[in-house]
Order: C-alpha cells, then structure tokens, then sequence
C-alpha cells in the first residue's frame, strides 16, 4: 500500500523548499522582528548547496532566541561571493568566513589531509568543520550549530543556559549511535551517543585525546568519525546533555504526513537527513 501521508509530505517539502530556494535573495533582507539581545557567539558550518536551509535557520535563531553577538557562518570553501552577501543579508550580526581562516595551522597535519584530500567529499567536509571548531578560541558562551536545525519559541532557554554560572558543555543525545566503532575502546564509550550538529561551549574541549585515538587506529576515516571524536570529546569533558523532550532530534515521525516534534515548548528540532523534508513545514520567513 502506497503511504500517501509520506509522499505527501515529501512533495509539500519539496515544492516549499523550491520556493524558498528561488526567493532566498529577497527573503534574507525581510527584517526580522526582534530586538533581543543573545550574549553568545553562534557557529554554524554548511556550503553552497546549503544556503536557503542556512538562511532559514539562521533567521529562526534570531527570531526565536534574540541577537547574537556574531553568527558565523563557516564555509566549507565554495559559498560563493554572491551567497556570502546574501547571508549577510539577513542581519549584521551574520559574518561568513571560510575554514581555513579559522583553522590553527598548527593543529595535527593528517586533519588538514582529510580536509583537503579524502576522496568522499562528505567526510571531507566533517573534517573541515572539525578543523575550524577545535581551532576557535572560547571566550564566551558559544553555540555551534548545524544548518539544518531550525529554533522554536522555547529557543530562550539557550539564553539562560548560556547565561547561568554552571560552566558546562551542553551536547545535543542522538536518537541512535551513529560513531566509527574503531575508536570505542571501552564498552562504555558507546554509551549516550552524542550528535555533533549542536552544542554550547563555555570553554574550548581537549580534542587531542580522541584525536589520538583517530591517528592510531583508523587508516581512513568514515562520515561518522568526526562525530565520534565529538562524542568522546564531549563525554571526556563530562558534558551534559540537553533535554531531550525540548531538543529534538527524532526521526520516528519519517513516515507520516505531519511533523509530530513542532510546538511552542520545544527550542529547536535537528532536521536530520530522514526527515529533512519535513524541516519546510517550519522553516517560515
């Protein structure tokens, strides 16, 4: 039996993403009706591929959490110079740089060989984005955020997060393990899977000690490793994760017609490839 509710669904994301894709120029100077202040330093990292997704996440951030001190996007090297004014577009908080103007040329040389040389480009680009985010100096509270996560209302609960004297790292659980078993050493490494496409830092993380793990046991690095390194990054850190009923990164609703997770309470929803459809319903203007 044909799942209508699916197709249906899939077409409505399809057709709106279309839309959004040919007026992305016009809606990223739409002003956005907001006038508070967010101090956090936000990150995100996509491509060219990636701008009206980028744009539309960027505008709910600041919509529905208020205005960073800078949201960075970084560009995995291909945004071109017409992109990069339309992100900027959207509001002078919005800077764009590319990776490796943020990348510490001192940081391990096989990181820059990934980034730059492994034959899946989808690897490659994790690597980048590693390359940039182990490279930045935390000085305040700092977000790092995929393009495909869109803020809901409840999103000013980052702010207090942010803002409280509880120094911890905040990570994003994953619905599902999605790490390079070669560098779980220990069964208890592969307890409470991190996702890698949102957290809150207060400080910069030892990246070096799974990193090392990296160099000794994996001779090519799969689309998960990064994430993995994330993981144990964050676990070694003794991060704490953030409430899964507020921020959400489910997939169980792939195969009906409605977006079960959208709602005022929740901060922010991580479209994840399974239901990246679905990140249209809500992306707004």
């Amino acid at each position: 039996m044909v799942n209508i509710g699916y197709h249906a669904a899939r077409i409505q994301g399809q057709f709106i993403s279309n839309l959004y894709t040919k007026l992305v120029a016009k809606i990223s100077k739409f002003p956005i009706q907001q006038s508070r202040k967010a101090d956090i330093n936000v990150y995100s990292f996509s491509c060219e591929r990636d701008l009206p997704v980028q744009v539309a996440s960027i505008r709910s951030f600041i919509r529905h959490v208020g205005i960073p001190n800078k949201f960075t996007v970084i560009s995995d090297g291909s945004y071109t110079i017409n992109s990069r004014n339309i992100l900027c577009n959207i509001h002078p908080c919005v800077d764009v740089v590319d990776w490796k103007d943020l990348a510490n040329p001192q940081i391990p040389h096989y990181i820059f060989d990934y980034a730059l040389n492994h034959p899946h480009r989808p690897t490659m680009a994790m690597w980048r984005r590693l390359a940039a985010l182990m490279s930045l100096s935390i000085t305040e509270p700092t977000i790092y955020t995929d393009a495909d996560i869109l803020f809901f209302p409840g999103a000013t609960d980052l702010i207090k997060l942010c803002e409280s004297d509880d120094s911890s790292t905040w990570y994003l659980p994953d619905c599902k393990p999605s790490l390079d078993e070669r560098i779980l050493l220990e069964a208890t490494d592969k307890l409470n899977p991190v996702n890698a496409g949102f957290f809150i830092l207060k400080k910069q993380l030892d990246w070096y000690n799974p990193l090392e793990r990296v160099e000794k046991f994996v001779d090519s690095p799969i689309f998960y490793t990064d994430q993995t390194v994330v993981h144990l990054a964050m676990h070694n850190d003794d991060a704490k994760p953030l409430a899964a009923d507020k921020y959400i990164i489910n997939v169980d609703d792939q195969f009906v017609y409605p977006d079960r997770y959208a709602a005022k309470h929740i901060a922010l929803r991580h479209y994840v490839n399974d239901v990246r459809h679905k990140f249209w319903f809500n992306a707004g203007l």
